[in-house]
C-alpha cells in the first residue's frame, strides 16, 4: 500500500469511529473525520437522560474537543448521503465530496418499527440527545396534564406509560420511570397522587432481557415487580396511536409509548449498493471489509458481523470498540506492507442491565450477579468508561445523590422536538 499522503475517511464519532481513530494514532496517515453531530454521545446512559436523572452534557462531549491533541486528525460537521466506489468518495448533503484511500464507516443504528413506520410519532425511540429530550418532555408533561384532567378515564391514561421491548433499554426505562413517578414526584402534585401510577412493559417474547441467562430474566421480572412494573409477555404490539397501544387482544389506553423493541442499520448497506441482511446491516467479509472493496470497511451497528457459534456480534459498544481496534491493526498493517487477511474475532466481556436505582444483573457467563452488588458493579462500570474526570465525577455525584434521595436534578421540559436540553 502506498502510504504517501494516505487519507482515511471515517464516518460516524460513536464507539466504533471513536476507537479507530484513538488506535490508529502515529500511523503515517491523514484522518479525516465525518459526523452529522458535533458530538460524541455515552448511549448507554442515554436512557438517564430521558428519565430526568443526568443532563444532556454529562453523556455527551464535543467530537473537535476530544480530537483536539490529534493534528493528523480534520474533524468535518457534514451529512453524508452516498458513496461513490469507483471514484472512491463519499457524497455529502450539500453537494460535496470528500475522496478517500481507505474509508471506515461506523454510522451506527436507528430505531426501527418492523413495518410499521407510522407508529413513531406515537411512539418515539431512544438513539440521540433529541430523543432523549424529547421523551423526557412527553413524560413530564403527562403528569403536568394528568394535575389539570379531570376525567377520571382521560387522568389514567395520561398516568400509564407502556415501554415497548423487554431488552436492556426497555427494562431500564421502565424501571427508572416507575421509580421517578412513585418516589421522586411523590407529593409534589395536589389533585393527583403519581403513585397511581401505571408502567407496563410490553414483550413479544417469552421473557424480557433474552439474551441473559434465563435465572437473570426471572430476577428482572421480579424486581421490576417490586417497583411496581407490569410486564406482559408473550404478546407483539400491533397497533400504536394517540389513544395508546394494542398487544395481542388488549388495548392500553396510554398517551405516552415509548420505543425499545428493534434497531435496524444505518443506510451504509445503500449507500455503497451491497448485500445486507433483514436489518440492513452490510455483509462483511471476515476482516470487516466490504466484499468487492478491500478499501472500504464497515464496523459497529452497521456491520453484520457472526461469532465462531454462528450467533450474531451483539450491537454493543464493546464489540464496536473491539472493531474499531481491529480494522486499525489491519490498515497499519497494510500500511507497513502485510496484506494477509486478518478475521476479526469478537471477545463477549458480558451483559448488564439495572433495574432502578438499587438493583442490576450482570452475566460474565463464567459468574452473575444480582442485586445492590451487581448495580455498583453496574455503575463502577459506565463511570469507568465515561471520558474525562470531570464527567466522572459529576455521573457519579448525580447517582450517589439519586440513590439516598431519591431526587433527579434534570426535570426540566424544554420546548420544541429540536431542543438540546
Amino acid at each position: 500500500m502506498n502510504t504517501a499522503n494516505h487519507h482515511v475517511v471515517v464516518v460516524g464519532a460513536g464507539f466504533g469511529g471513536l476507537e479507530f481513530t484513538r488506535a490508529l494514532a502515529g500511523a503515517p496517515v491523514r484522518i479525516t473525520m465525518i459526523d452529522r453531530r458535533n458530538h460524541h454521545l455515552f448511549q448507554p446512559l442515554l436512557y438517564q437522560v430521558a428519565t430526568t436523572a443526568l443532563a444532556t452534557s454529562e453523556v455527551a462531549w464535543p467530537i473537535r474537543h476530544l480530537l483536539r491533541k490529534r493534528s493528523d486528525v480534520t474533524t468535518l460537521l457534514a451529512t453524508v448521503t452516498g458513496i461513490d466506489r469507483d471514484g472512491k468518495r463519499v457524497l455529502l448533503q450539500d453537494g460535496g465530496t470528500v475522496a478517500y484511500d481507505t474509508l471506515v464507516l461506523a454510522t451506527g443504528a436507528r430505531h426501527a418499527y418492523f413495518g410499521h413506520d407510522e407508529w413513531e410519532p406515537f411512539a418515539p425511540g431512544l438513539k440521540t440527545l433529541e430523543d432523549a429530550t424529547t421523551i423526557r418532555r412527553r413524560i413530564l408533561l403527562a403528569f403536568e396534564q394528568a394535575e389539570r384532567e379531570t376525567d377520571p378515564a382521560k387522568r389514567q391514561a395520561l398516568l400509564t406509560l407502556a415501554v415497548v421491548g423487554g431488552g436492556p433499554t426497555g427494562v431500564e426505562l421502565a424501571g427508572t420511570i416507575a421509580e421517578l413517578a412513585h418516589d421522586t414526584l411523590r407529593g409534589e402534585f395536589r389533585n393527583i397522587d403519581t403513585r397511581q401510577t401505571r408502567v407496563v412493559l410490553i414483550e413479544a417474547g417469552d421473557r424480557i432481557l433474552s439474551n441473559f441467562a434465563p435465572e437473570l430474566s426471572d430476577y428482572a421480572m421480579k424486581a421490576l415487580g417490586r417497583l411496581g412494573v407490569t410486564v406482559e409477555l408473550g404478546r407483539a404490539v400491533t397497533r400504536c396511536d394517540a389513544e395508546g397501544v394494542v398487544f395481542g387482544d388488549t388495548h392500553l389506553p396510554a398517551r405516552t409509548i415509548l420505543w425499545a423493541a428493534g434497531v435496524a442499520a444505518s443506510p451504509a448497506a445503500q449507500w455503497l449498493g451491497t448485500a445486507a441482511d433483514r436489518a440492513g446491516r452490510v455483509l462483511v467479509e471476515p476482516d470487516l471489509s466490504v466484499p468487492g472493496n478491500p478499501e472500504i470497511f464497515v464496523i459497529g451497528d452497521a456491520a453484520h458481523v457472526l461469532r465462531p457459534d454462528g450467533r450474531l456480534v451483539p450491537g454493543v459498544a464493546p464489540a464496536a470498540k473491539q472493531q474499531g481496534r481491529h480494522v486499525a491493526a489491519t490498515i497499519k498493517a497494510r500500511l507497513a506492507g502485510d496484506a494477509t487477511p486478518r478475521p476479526f474475532s469478537y471477545r463477549h466481556d458480558g451483559d448488564l442491565a439495572t433495574i432502578g436505582k438499587r438493583a442490576a444483573v450482570i452475566d460474565f457467563g463464567w459468574i452473575k450477579f444480582t442485586g445492590r452488588l451487581a448495580w455498583w458493579l453496574w455503575g463502577l462500570a459506565h463511570i469507568y468508561f465515561l471520558i474525562g474526570f470531570r464527567n466522572r465525577l459529576a455521573v457519579s455525584l448525580s447517582w450517589l445523590w439519586i440513590y439516598f434521595t431519591g431526587q433527579r436534578s434534570a426535570r426540566l421540559i424544554t420546548q420544541g422536538d429540536d431542543d438540546k436540553g
